[in-house]
């Protein structure tokens, strides 16, 4: 009896429809796929577990990846004509990036060189070992132009954990949470793990994405068992993402 309460269930059972609104599959443009072959294998992989429809966010970053608006749609386009080709009509795919608030960001924001999600939504990252200093203001001017900031991977953050107030701080701010779905299965360490499923037990969580960047994270997707406790817990913010961005 009490191996049949505690067991686990497939995560990936519960994506079909899923909308997933993180993820590296544009050929060429960061540390995700790198060519069109790379695109068509991860959405093939998402198309096999029902994630039919994706708004893929290649980083926006002034050090790393100082991708223009140009080379996103190139590359989208240049996904989106290949799908039609194969005859896999029935994919949705969009874009949108995920911004790195860093010494250029508020200066894309001033002249309008940003992809929003849905004309409503910015996903930013920050980087790992602390918060920039422009972050309360670079979130406020996102604000302030009528957008609504998602923060991805907020469990990512290895100096919140230590301050975990910080995470109601963000939220008071009107800064929305992105859960990376990997980090429900141990792939950044456990720690992270911990975080996640405190984040969602505090109800601290309001959407979730893969940041798939190659194959073989989407094959550990497929892996990863959660408690019937955790998958309560993640199912409502799955449906959130379907209401919100379908």
């Amino acid at each position: 009896m009490f191996q049949i309460l505690n067991k686990k269930i497939f995560l990936a059972d519960y994506l079909g429809h899923f909308v997933d609104i993180h993820s590296h599959i544009l050929p060429g443009l960061d540390d995700g796929a790198q060519d069109i072959t790379d695109s068509l294998d991860l959405i093939n992989g998402f198309n096999e577990i029902g994630i039919t429809h994706i708004i893929t966010t290649p980083h926006v970053n002034q050090n790393y990846y100082p991708n223009t608006g140009e080379y996103i749609h190139s590359a989208h386009n240049q996904v989106k004509n290949q799908l039609l080709q194969l005859g896999l009509k029935h994919i949705a795919l969009e874009y949108s990036s995920e911004y790195m608030i860093d010494a250029n960001f508020e200066n894309l924001l001033d002249q309008k060189l940003i992809s929003p999600i849905r004309n409503e939504f910015l996903l930013i990252e920050m980087p790992f070992l602390q918060t920039p200093i422009n972050f309360d203001q670079a979130t406020f001017k996102i604000a302030t132009k009528g957008y609504y900031p998602i923060l991805a991977h907020p469990e990512r953050y290895f100096f919140l954990h230590n301050n975990y107030k910080k995470y109601h701080d963000l939220k008071s701010k009107g800064i929305f949470l992105q859960l990376n779905l990997l980090s429900l299965g141990n792939y950044y360490g456990r720690q992270v793990s911990k975080i996640a499923e405190k984040l969602l037990e505090d109800n601290y969580i309001d959407f979730a994405g893969t940041d798939i960047h190659n194959v073989q994270q989407l094959e550990l997707l497929k892996d990863i068992k959660l408690s019937n406790h955790m998958l309560n817990k993640l199912i409502p913010i799955l449906h959130k993402n379907l209401e919100t961005f379908y």
